[in-house]
Protein backbone atom coordinates (compact mmCIF):
# COMPACT_ATOMS: atom_id res chain seq x y z
CA UNK A 1 0.00 0.00 0.00
CA UNK A 2 3.01 2.30 0.81
CA UNK A 3 3.74 2.33 -2.72
CA UNK A 4 0.42 3.08 -4.01
CA UNK A 5 0.14 5.91 -1.81
CA UNK A 6 3.49 7.58 -2.95
CA UNK A 7 2.21 6.75 -6.69
CA UNK A 8 -1.12 8.57 -5.80
CA UNK A 9 1.07 11.62 -3.87
CA UNK A 10 2.64 12.21 -7.38
CA UNK A 11 -0.44 12.93 -9.46
CA UNK A 12 -2.57 16.17 -9.76
CA UNK A 13 -5.17 14.67 -8.41
CA UNK A 14 -3.89 13.44 -4.99
CA UNK A 15 -0.76 16.02 -4.54
CA UNK A 16 -0.88 17.31 -0.89
CA UNK A 17 -2.95 14.70 0.66
CA UNK A 18 -1.74 13.25 3.63
CA UNK A 19 -0.69 9.25 3.76
CA UNK A 20 -3.56 8.92 6.27
CA UNK A 21 -6.38 10.14 4.05
CA UNK A 22 -5.02 8.42 1.23
CA UNK A 23 -5.08 4.96 2.80
CA UNK A 24 -8.48 5.67 4.23
CA UNK A 25 -9.70 6.20 0.31
CA UNK A 26 -7.42 3.07 -0.96
CA UNK A 27 -9.25 1.09 1.67
CA UNK A 28 -12.37 2.09 -0.17
CA UNK A 29 -11.41 2.10 -3.51
CA UNK A 30 -10.97 -0.97 -6.38
CA UNK A 31 -8.21 -1.59 -8.78
CA UNK A 32 -9.52 -2.74 -11.75
CA UNK A 33 -7.52 -4.20 -14.96
CA UNK A 34 -9.33 -3.82 -18.31
CA UNK A 35 -7.83 -4.57 -22.22
CA UNK A 36 -6.81 -2.31 -25.06
CA UNK A 37 -10.24 -1.35 -26.42
CA UNK A 38 -12.81 -1.49 -23.20
CA UNK A 39 -15.22 1.41 -22.90
CA UNK A 40 -14.77 2.81 -19.20
CA UNK A 41 -18.18 4.63 -19.67
CA UNK A 42 -20.01 6.67 -22.97
CA UNK A 43 -20.93 10.07 -22.90
CA UNK A 44 -24.70 10.64 -21.07
CA UNK A 45 -24.21 7.55 -18.46
CA UNK A 46 -24.71 8.12 -15.03
CA UNK A 47 -21.43 8.97 -13.40
CA UNK A 48 -20.36 8.38 -9.70
CA UNK A 49 -17.02 7.28 -9.78
CA UNK A 50 -13.68 8.75 -11.29
CA UNK A 51 -10.54 6.48 -12.03
CA UNK A 52 -6.70 7.57 -11.78
CA UNK A 53 -4.67 5.59 -14.46
CA UNK A 54 -2.02 3.11 -12.84
CA UNK A 55 -1.08 2.37 -16.19
CA UNK A 56 -1.97 2.56 -20.02
CA UNK A 57 -3.32 5.75 -21.71
CA UNK A 58 -7.09 6.44 -22.98
CA UNK A 59 -8.95 8.22 -25.46
CA UNK A 60 -11.25 11.11 -24.76
CA UNK A 61 -14.20 11.22 -27.63
CA UNK A 62 -17.41 13.10 -28.04
CA UNK A 63 -20.22 11.99 -30.66
CA UNK A 64 -22.68 13.73 -32.59
CA UNK A 65 -25.09 12.94 -35.32
CA UNK A 66 -22.90 9.69 -35.91
CA UNK A 67 -19.89 12.20 -35.96
CA UNK A 68 -17.26 11.02 -33.40
CA UNK A 69 -14.96 14.30 -32.00
CA UNK A 70 -11.59 13.39 -30.45
CA UNK A 71 -11.28 15.22 -26.83
CA UNK A 72 -7.88 13.98 -25.46
CA UNK A 73 -5.95 11.25 -24.15
CA UNK A 74 -4.81 10.65 -20.83
CA UNK A 75 -1.98 8.57 -19.32
CA UNK A 76 -0.39 7.12 -16.25
CA UNK A 77 -1.45 9.30 -13.69
CA UNK A 78 -3.90 11.11 -15.49
CA UNK A 79 -7.66 11.18 -14.13
CA UNK A 80 -11.15 10.97 -15.50
CA UNK A 81 -14.70 10.90 -14.91
CA UNK A 82 -14.08 13.88 -12.29
CA UNK A 83 -15.92 15.82 -13.83
CA UNK A 84 -19.88 13.79 -13.10
CA UNK A 85 -18.47 13.29 -9.84
CA UNK A 86 -18.31 17.08 -9.35
CA UNK A 87 -20.98 18.18 -11.01
CA UNK A 88 -23.38 15.16 -10.70
CA UNK A 89 -24.56 15.10 -14.04
CA UNK A 90 -24.14 12.35 -16.91
CA UNK A 91 -20.71 11.25 -18.07
CA UNK A 92 -19.42 14.48 -20.82
CA UNK A 93 -17.59 11.92 -23.01
CA UNK A 94 -16.95 8.53 -23.61
CA UNK A 95 -13.43 7.10 -22.64
CA UNK A 96 -11.60 4.22 -24.09
CA UNK A 97 -8.79 2.14 -23.03
CA UNK A 98 -6.30 2.64 -25.96
CA UNK A 99 -3.52 0.48 -24.18
CA UNK A 100 -4.25 -2.35 -21.65
CA UNK A 101 -5.42 -0.29 -18.02
CA UNK A 102 -4.60 -0.55 -14.65
CA UNK A 103 -6.97 2.12 -12.69
CA UNK A 104 -8.05 3.14 -9.28
CA UNK A 105 -11.54 3.63 -9.21
CA UNK A 106 -13.08 5.99 -6.49
CA UNK A 107 -16.79 6.30 -5.80
CA UNK A 108 -18.72 9.28 -4.50
CA UNK A 109 -19.51 7.61 -1.47
CA UNK A 110 -15.17 6.77 -0.86
CA UNK A 111 -14.80 10.64 -1.10
CA UNK A 112 -18.08 11.37 1.22
CA UNK A 113 -16.75 8.95 3.62
CA UNK A 114 -13.37 10.99 3.51
CA UNK A 115 -15.62 14.42 4.27
CA UNK A 116 -17.17 12.74 7.29
CA UNK A 117 -14.01 11.95 7.98
CA UNK A 118 -11.67 14.57 7.10
CA UNK A 119 -13.21 17.53 5.56
CA UNK A 120 -10.04 19.51 5.41
CA UNK A 121 -8.53 16.29 3.47
CA UNK A 122 -11.88 16.17 1.25
CA UNK A 123 -11.68 19.85 0.43
CA UNK A 124 -7.96 19.22 -0.90
CA UNK A 125 -8.93 16.37 -3.06
CA UNK A 126 -11.55 18.32 -3.90
CA UNK A 127 -9.62 20.98 -5.11
CA UNK A 128 -6.99 19.42 -6.78
CA UNK A 129 -10.38 17.73 -9.06
CA UNK A 130 -11.35 21.18 -9.96
CA UNK A 131 -7.69 22.68 -10.81
CA UNK A 132 -7.75 19.11 -13.25
CA UNK A 133 -10.65 20.38 -14.64
CA UNK A 134 -9.73 23.80 -14.77
CA UNK A 135 -6.67 23.25 -16.77
CA UNK A 136 -8.49 20.61 -19.50
CA UNK A 137 -10.46 23.89 -19.49
CA UNK A 138 -8.20 26.20 -20.66
CA UNK A 139 -6.70 24.02 -23.06
CA UNK A 140 -9.71 22.99 -24.47
CA UNK A 141 -10.25 27.28 -24.89
CA UNK A 142 -6.93 27.32 -26.47
CA UNK A 143 -7.88 24.63 -29.00
CA UNK A 144 -11.07 26.26 -29.86
CA UNK A 145 -9.55 29.65 -30.27
CA UNK A 146 -6.64 28.30 -32.68
CA UNK A 147 -9.16 26.75 -34.37
CA UNK A 148 -11.45 29.83 -34.85
CA UNK A 149 -8.60 31.72 -35.91
CA UNK A 150 -7.48 29.14 -38.23
CA UNK A 151 -11.06 28.96 -40.27
CA UNK A 152 -10.96 33.27 -40.27
CA UNK A 153 -7.73 33.09 -42.07
CA UNK A 154 -8.77 30.25 -44.20
CA UNK A 155 -11.80 32.95 -45.29
CA UNK A 156 -9.08 35.61 -46.49
CA UNK A 157 -7.56 33.19 -48.87
CA UNK A 158 -3.97 33.55 -50.77
CA UNK A 159 -3.94 37.40 -48.74
CA UNK A 160 -3.74 36.28 -45.36
CA UNK A 161 -0.69 36.98 -43.48
CA UNK A 162 0.39 34.23 -41.77
CA UNK A 163 -1.31 32.65 -38.64
CA UNK A 164 0.34 33.55 -35.58
CA UNK A 165 1.64 30.59 -33.48
CA UNK A 166 2.02 30.07 -30.00
CA UNK A 167 -0.08 31.37 -26.86
CA UNK A 168 -1.92 34.00 -27.60
CA UNK A 169 -1.22 36.90 -25.06
CA UNK A 170 -5.02 38.45 -24.15
CA UNK A 171 -3.40 41.82 -22.14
Amino acid sequence: MKQSIEALQGTAAFAGISEDALRFLLERSHVITVPRGHVFFRERDHGDTLFLLEEGAVEIFKTRDGIRRDVGALSEGDCFGEMALLSITDRSATVMATEPCVCLELSNRALFALYERDVGQFALVVMNLGREVCRRLRDLNEVLLSQAVAQAYAGLGEDAPPIPQGPIDAS
